[in-house]
């Protein structure tokens, strides 16, 4: 009871300092700490572990070479993240935690499936926002043509690494639960998932997100689901 009183407080109380740190909104904070205790009561430690990782993996990236980023008049994610973009990036696996508090004996499968849609939303910020900056030739991942860094759907083989490494990160800490379960082979599994996840992002951003018909909520929402 001890160990739940303090995670509550501790949620609580990063939801607090993201918003006093102008790095979620008002209801973007409320709606994280909500996303987190979801999270938690499925996944426990763990899952909060690889929640944190992706917040702060994606904090990171945002932030570095901001300036940089502008000179290029690079899109990137906003530093303030909204409640949409929190929903966007975590219900999934807020939805998945849900489920393995409500089905216990399918909790393997719900833990497998919120570690990898982190991963997925790991990858794509990592990816996007520090392979805009590092990578060297951009290309369409729809015509694997040529094009525009920085567009929907332009990737490099810098930001693409990246995103790997992202998800491996996410996949070795999740490793935790589902080893606790008996399962020792998570980290491919989720390793895999989250980046297909970020190559079907790509391809929703060349196709549907550039022609107007889906924003980029959206685009992450889908892509942390598929992955999932």
């Amino acid at each position: 009871m001890i160990g739940y009183s303090i995670s509550i407080f501790s949620i609580a109380l990063a939801a607090f300092l993201s918003y006093i740190l102008s790095k979620l909104t008002a209801w973007g904070a409320v709606i994280g700490a909500i996303v987190a205790m979801l999270i938690f009561v499925g996944a426990g430690y763990a899952g909060l572990m690889q929640l944190a990782a992706f917040f702060i993996l994606s904090t990171l990236a945002t932030s570095h070479k901001k300036q940089e980023k502008k000179k290029l008049s690079l899109p990137g994610e906003q530093s303030t993240r909204d409640a949409w973009q929190v929903v966007a990036n975590g219900g999934i696996a807020a939805i998945c935690g849900t489920l393995a508090w409500l089905s216990p004996p399918n909790a393997l499968y719900f833990h497998l499936m919120l570690a990898a849609s982190l991963a997925s939303a790991t990858a794509d910020t990592l990816s996007s926002e520090l392979g805009s900056v590092y990578g060297r030739r951009f290309y369409n991942i729809v015509t694997l043509k040529p094009d525009v860094r920085g567009e929907d759907g332009v990737v490099s083989l810098e930001g693409s690494i990246t995103g790997v490494s992202g998800a491996a990160i996410i996949a070795l800490i999740a490793q935790i639960n589902t080893t606790a379960l008996g399962y020792n082979k998570a980290v491919v599994i989720i390793l895999a998932a989250g980046t297909l996840g970020n190559i079907i992002d790509s391809v929703l951003g060349a196709t549907l997100e550039r022609r107007g018909y889906i924003g980029n909520n959206t685009v992450n929402a889908m892509n942390t689901f598929a992955a999932a």
